[in-house]
């Protein structure tokens, strides 16, 4: 155990983010390991005594890889359940967070050897057991290993939002589903319970997930199933055990089927426990409470059914502590945090998350923010944020951002940001107002691009060889407007289209697929599914790099594995200048005459050879904004510009697939 003043700048560094000034901080080393097979790995741990206060009590739970024995079959290439436990002297066992190991095949473009994943969890409810000397248990449900574990807690004093002031440990193990013989609800026993002294609210905290398969519905890994929590035999919530955002997994791209969805889990991710707050629990309150599971039944594979791995306690909590203060939560962007690895690099408009750690609701918040070591910028944000609830929130475009992106600046650098007031007044807690992160700039573009795409044979409503193609290519401007895109490409086609960007600044490309295989996933290899490859590249051929994205080869026919990016793919870059292409290969079959130019009033555009095709104008000024935007299906488009000042502008018509820009001048 080690007791440090300063800040935890140090301590989150390692997760590209950091707090600033929190008070002391303790931190405690528990459990590092390897999980090399089946097994608990248990660990003797002295934490602090009790006697101070803490605002937040953090886990750092890092899983790392380690070379496996020759032969060893399956070493860290496999979806395995991770159970972290605290188990104290008087005899609690306690699940204090859960996650799954990621299908971490060695040599794909995320996991080197010597990969290392942080995953973080708020254990401030727990903090009465993590006291003294006490035991964490890690439990490796895997039957191979190659993974590492290592677990260190961080114990930053202060005044926690509420106090907790017991827990009811319900329900705890491993049990079948649509078993008739023994159903899952007999172990879901209804629990008579009275709420401690001090208590103002209770919440249910359970953690579940799904695994295993019968034969027909494939649950409970893959089926999505529903329970009710009933208290005083009244039920009070409905949830579906289910993850629907697999395919937007961070930790991308794995091996295996890490696109898939499951019952409340993903692989390569953490578990966060699901809470259902419990109305009219007060101090002495006596209450009934169980969990009850939709009836079901099953019809067991060679391996017998399939169940839910279950832990379900009650939390009481005293009244809130504070009463005007709000909480810096996190930076999702600029960071290079893993958890945040798809949001970046972005754009220069950061954004974070902000809680309200006080009983009175907040209406508006002030920040200072800016790169380290260069002008701080402010911002006031309004809106209403409840009691104990969440936000995220979005500041103005930072001038410092675009100047390291136009300089073309590589390397790591720092951010900061600070809440300066809430609702006005000086926030009652200063000491989590602060935070900073590490990033790196999104990449230099040029202001002309071509995407070579090649498509493959799956089309968009899943049958094979039926138009339009699967995938989507888009790119757009900071304020959303679509510059250029690829919506309506024909399966078994090549495609080079050439992009200029309209202005100077930042722009995001998107990939998308509706059935989250990106554009090449390895388990279709070999079959009749083929895949499809995208190339970016400069006028002169050359490859631009992606984040995250490693491409199919040097020339569509080279066929790679990691372009497997699930359902969505992300990439922001920024342009010094417009671009200068007048060659569009996919434009020469239509026209549009734009009159009178110059112009006063309004301007006139004629669109012929395309019909009810769908289309962007935009009128840019010479500053590179957009002063006029609109969506139209209309082949005689009217743009109103007397409200514009006199200058030459350009007039932008984009038909989704195909893009005209026409300079027109405006004259008063």
């Amino acid at each position: 155990m080690k007791k440090f003043t300063t800040s935890l700048i140090a301590f989150f560094a390692v997760l590209g983010f950091a707090q600033a000034n929190p008070g002391d901080t303790t931190w405690v080393q528990a459990n590092n390991v390897r999980l090399d097979y089946f097994n608990n790995f248990d660990t003797t741990v002295t934490f602090p005594d009790g006697s101070v206060t803490y605002r937040k009590v953090l886990m750092e739970f890092t899983l790392g890889s380690y070379a496996c024995p020759a032969g060893t079959q399956y070493c860290h290439q496999w979806d395995y359940t991770v159970l972290n436990y605290v188990m104290t002297p008087a005899g609690d066992t306690v699940e204090l967070s859960r996650l799954i190991t990621p299908f971490a095949n060695s040599g794909w473009s995320r996991f080197p050897n010597t990969w290392k994943q942080p995953y973080l969890f708020d254990v401030t409810d727990y903090v009465s057991l993590l006291k003294n000397t006490a035991s964490i248990r890690i439990h490796y449900s895997g039957y191979s290993g190659g993974f590492t574990a290592n677990i260190r807690f961080a114990f930053i004093e202060g005044t926690p939002d509420r106090n907790v002031v017991g827990y009811d440990k319900l329900y705890e193990g491993y049990f079948a589903y649509g078993n008739p013989a023994d159903p899952i609800n007999n172990h879901f026993p209804v629990r008579n319970k009275t709420a401690p002294a001090g208590t103002t609210s209770a919440e249910l905290k359970f953690l579940v997930t799904g695994h295993g398969s019968d034969t027909i519905n494939q649950c409970c890994e893959f089926d999505n199933r529903t329970y009710d929590v009933l208290l005083n035999n009244t039920s009070v919530a409905n949830k579906a055990i289910w993850r629907d955002n697999c395919g937007v997994n961070p930790l991308y791209p794995q091996g295996g089927t890490w696109v898939y969805d499951r019952s409340n889990w993903c692989p390569g991710a953490l578990v966060d426990p699901i809470v259902h707050k419990l109305p009219g629990i007060a101090a002495g309150s006596s209450y009934s409470i169980n969990l009850k599971f939709a009836d079901y039944t099953a019809t067991p594979s060679t391996k017998g059914y399939g169940g839910y791995e279950a832990h379900a306690a009650v939390i009481y909590y005293g009244p809130i502590n504070k009463t005007l203060d709000a909480s810096l939560e996190d930076i999702i962007n600029p960071s290079v945090y893993p958890d945040h690895f798809r949001e970046n690099p972005n754009s220069n408009t950061p954004k974070v998350k902000v809680h309200n750690s006080g009983s009175t609701p907040i209406t508006s918040l002030q920040f200072s923010y800016g790169v380290k070591d260069s002008a701080q910028q402010q911002y006031t944000w309004n809106g209403t944020l409840a009691p104990l609830a969440d936000a995220e929130i979005s500041f103005p475009a930072l001038s410092t951002l675009t100047s390291l992106s136009n300089s073309g600046a590589s390397g790591t650098f720092g951010f900061r940001a600070k809440i300066t007031s809430v609702n006005g007044q000086a926030d009652e807690d200063a000491t989590n107002d602060s935070l900073s992160s590490t990033f790196v700039a999104a990449p230099k573009w040029p202001g002309d691009v071509v995407l070579n795409l090649r498509t493959g044979n799956l089309g968009a409503n899943g049958n094979l060889n039926q138009n339009p193609w699967h995938g989507v290519w888009k790119i757009t401007d900071m304020a959303g407007n679509t510059v250029r895109q690829r919506n309506d490409a024909s399966c078994n086609a090549t495609y080079n289209d050439t992009v200029a960007m309209p202005a100077p600044g930042f722009y995001k490309i998107t990939l998308s697929t509706p059935f989250c295989m990106g554009f090449h996933w390895w388990p279709y290899d070999g079959s009749s599914l083929q895949p499809g490859a995208l190339i970016v590249k400069d006028l002169t051929g050359t490859n631009l790099p992606m984040k995250g994205y490693t491409y199919a080869g040097s020339t569509l026919t080279d066929r790679g594995e990691h372009d497997d990016f699930g359902c969505e793919y992300t990439q922001y870059f920024y342009v010094t200048s417009a671009g200068t292409s007048s060659i569009d290969e996919l434009a020469t079959s239509y026209g549009i005459l734009v009159y009178p130019n110059p112009a006063s009033d309004q301007i006139h555009i004629s669109v012929s050879g395309i019909s009810g095709k769908e289309a962007t104008v935009s009128l840019v000024n010479a500053l590179g904004q957009i002063v006029y935007t609109r969506q139209t299906r209309e082949q005689q488009i009217l743009v109103p510009t007397g409200h514009l000042p006199a200058g030459i502008y350009s007039l932008i018509y984009n038909a989704g697939d195909s893009r005209k820009v026409e300079k027109v001048v405006i004259a008063k």
